[in-house]
């Protein structure tokens, strides 16, 4: 059972490095943090909704939000799948992060009713980007495996968890208004 960050706890400041060599620091002296907690490199689910983060990402930065998405594999297997991203990726293939933000990996991923629907759609898309080459396929056994479970966290310039959302099944997130809203609603 995981242990919940909650929202007001205060995060040790720190460098994480991105697939890219970037250096991230969480907190972010000059902006909002969106820390994403995504599954695998090449999941299809993951990918469907960070289509739509790289879709508005315009509107994102103009909230003064910095996306930070962390994925559970290997950064040699996420440079292949993440490299068009316009923000930055983070691999913690030994779930470290994961472990520190208690966010947890379950059957109910994929097996939730709830998901079912987005899994076939993402599937689908995801294998039409493979066969016209746009997209590369994960890997058939990933890294820290198929069952993880989404988090979303808004970390603030000071280091505060603004707010949390930790995902009941694969595709349970905030959505980019939901974040925009929070974002709002942020101390400046």
């Amino acid at each position: 059972m995981r242990t919940a960050m909650k929202n007001g706890a205060v995060l040790t400041a720190r460098e994480l490095t991105a697939v890219s060599g970037q250096p991230i620091a969480i907190p972010d002296r000059e902006r909002l943090i969106h820390l994403q907690f995504r599954r695998f490199a090449g999941c299809p689910v993951c990918n469907l909704h960070l289509r739509s983060v790289v879709r508005r990402h315009d509107e994102i930065e103009a909230a003064g939000v910095r996306e930070v998405v962390v994925f559970h594999s290997p950064a040699e297997e996420l440079v292949e799948h993440t490299a068009h991203l316009p923000f930055p990726v983070i691999a913690d293939p030994g779930k470290r992060l994961y472990v520190e933000f208690g966010v947890e990996s379950a059957t109910r991923a994929l097996l939730d009713p709830r998901v079912w629907g987005t899994i076939l759609r993402a599937i689908a898309l995801s294998a039409w980007g493979i066969l016209r080459g746009r997209d590369r396929a994960p890997a058939a056994r990933p890294h820290g495996g198929r069952f993880g479970l989404p988090a979303d966290f808004l970390i603030g310039r000071d280091g505060h968890v603004l707010a949390a959302k930790y995902g009941e099944h694969a595709y349970d997130q905030w959505s980019v208004d939901e974040l925009l809203v929070l974002a709002s609603h942020a101390p400046k």
